[in-house]
């Protein structure tokens, strides 16, 4: 189980900082762990990450079908989705990391200097262009009854260690919110496996985040500037922090 954590402090009316208090009351999940997002009410959330399709290319038959075809599935929901399309800077570190392994494993002095002229250019063409990509994700929820009043993960996420000390029967209060945790995400799964159905019939890649990359998105998310520049670790390595 990973949680990602924040170390900011919060500043009083009087100007006078609050180490106790960090910046998670002001964020509306809790955790991210088994590519789920859960929220402090004790709702849940999965996203998706989808390819797009040019429509303008399409020929007026190709239009229509995809038209009629995204009006269906959107009838078909029983559920309500959110659509989320977000801008950010083409990210190519990746493809960067590639052509290097294959500049080291390049035998050929002309074919080396070309690779390695080719990674400068790639690199300062993004970096002075400002090349922006889009992302388009889907976000679906699940949310029980009792998600509205208090939250059904509530006391779970309210545990403090102390009470190991304490008496406290935590082993079955641990294990009842596990179950009931697996239990939602059941209901979860089928809206994701509904969703990505019916757009994958629609001609769409669909991918559901795992933890690592909801970690990552919403680093990004929060702090635009720093995430391009500083690379978050594996999420495995995060701890909950007491």
């Amino acid at each position: 189980m990973a949680e990602t954590t924040t170390k900011n402090t919060v500043v009083d009316s009087k100007g006078k900082k609050n180490p106790a208090v960090g910046t998670q009351i002001f964020l509306p999940f809790s955790e991210m762990h088994d590519d789920t997002v859960i929220l402090k009410n004790g709702g849940i959330r999965a996203i998706l990450r989808t390819t797009s399709l040019n429509f303008n290319l399409k020929s007026d038959e190709e239009q229509n079908a995809l038209t009629f075809g995204y009006q269906a599935f959107l009838n078909s929901l029983e559920f309500p989705i959110q659509i989320v399309v977000r801008s950010r800077k083409m990210d190519i570190d990746k493809y960067i990391e590639n052509l290097q392994g294959k500049l080291k494993e390049q035998s050929n002095p002309l074919l080396q200097k070309q690779t390695n002229e080719y990674i400068d250019f790639v690199g300062k063409l993004v970096e002075y262009a400002d090349i922006m990509e889009k992302d388009f994700l889907v976000i679906i929820p699940f949310d029980p009854p009792r998600a509205k009043s208090g939250g059904i993960l509530d006391s779970l996420f309210n545990i403090k260690f102390m009470d190991l000390f304490r008496g406290k029967d935590m082993y079955g209060q641990v294990k009842q919110q596990r179950e009931e945790f697996e239990n939602l995400r059941k209901g979860l799964s089928q809206r994701v496996n509904t969703i990505q159905a019916g757009l994958e019939n629609l001609g769409l890649k669909v991918h559901q985040l795992n933890t690592q990359e909801l970690v990552e998105l919403f680093y990004a998310t929060y702090n635009p500037v720093v995430g391009r520049n500083e690379k978050l670790k594996d999420a495995k390595e995060y701890k909950m922090e007491e």
